[in-house]
């Protein structure tokens, strides 16, 4: 399933319309500019995974229910077939595969990410961005770029990394080709 551009873009604007927040608010909830937030509310722009994870924070949803429109409806199991996960692709050619879609109440959110390789992201600044809580990230095929605010490594198949998602962090693929991992993306623990 693919998410649209603009679908989602009203779902966060009737959102924040019925909590009653200004674009501001939202903004800043985001880590974004007020005009920057504007035009992804106005679907004149994509938004990140960072951003979406934001405003669901901030509206007290579920980051599925800004995707789809839906309220995930299980909570004893929920089963994923290979293929049929939710598909996110946002951030310059990721794809965010969810594998926890149709589970409500979630304190993770799990993906498989594909990264695509791109020989001139390896000579640019790796662009970090923050959410709240922490991440676990483990690579099942290629190699990883991952800076944490000022440290650089590379992960490669099989290795793993767990951090602290609030403080700045971001990721290429390396080594020639795209790398696919698992994120399991934990919120904040003091969310409950």
């Amino acid at each position: 399933m693919e998410t649209k551009l603009i679908e989602v873009a009203q779902r966060i604007r009737a959102l924040r319309e019925i909590m009653d927040f200004s674009a501001d608010e939202m903004a800043a909830a985001a880590g974004v500019s007020s005009e920057d937030y504007t035009k992804a509310e106005n679907g004149e722009v994509d938004f990140g995974f960072t951003f979406l994870y934001k405003c669901a924070e901030k509206f007290g949803v579920d980051i599925v229910e800004l995707l789809t429109g839906e309220n995930p409806k299980l909570s004893f199991y929920s089963i994923v077939r290979s293929g049929e996960g939710l598909d996110i692709k946002r951030r310059a050619g990721f794809k965010y595969n969810h594998l926890a879609y149709r589970f409500r109440d979630k304190i993770s959110e799990p993906f498989v990410v594909t990264a695509p390789y791109s020989e001139e992201a390896q000579t640019k600044e790796i662009e970090l961005s923050t959410h709240e809580g922490q991440e676990f990230d483990y690579v099942l095929s290629g190699s990883l770029k991952v800076q944490f605010e000022t440290h650089t490594e590379v992960l490669n198949e099989g290795d793993a990394v767990y951090y602290d998602s609030g403080r700045a962090h971001g990721m290429i693929a390396t080594g020639g080709k795209e790398c696919v991992f698992m994120a399991v993306v934990m919120k904040d623990k003091a969310e409950g």
